[in-house]
């Protein structure tokens, strides 16, 4: 897994955040999870720069 230096959310947050919503997760789907949304965010970014 990538580690990006711009990260502020932690897998435990995550939990937490979700928990609140009624999803159960452990430490390792919230790694998942974070490290996809990153991703997005990041191919989002580089799109949105791209555009004329």
């Amino acid at each position: 897994m990538k580690k990006y230096l711009y990260e502020k959310i932690s897998p435990q947050t995550a939990i937490a955040i979700l928990k609140k919503k009624g999803l159960e997760i452990n430490e390792q789907q919230a790694k998942e999870i974070l490290e996809l949304l990153y991703t997005l965010a990041i191919l989002e970014v580089e799109q949105a720069m791209k555009k004329p």
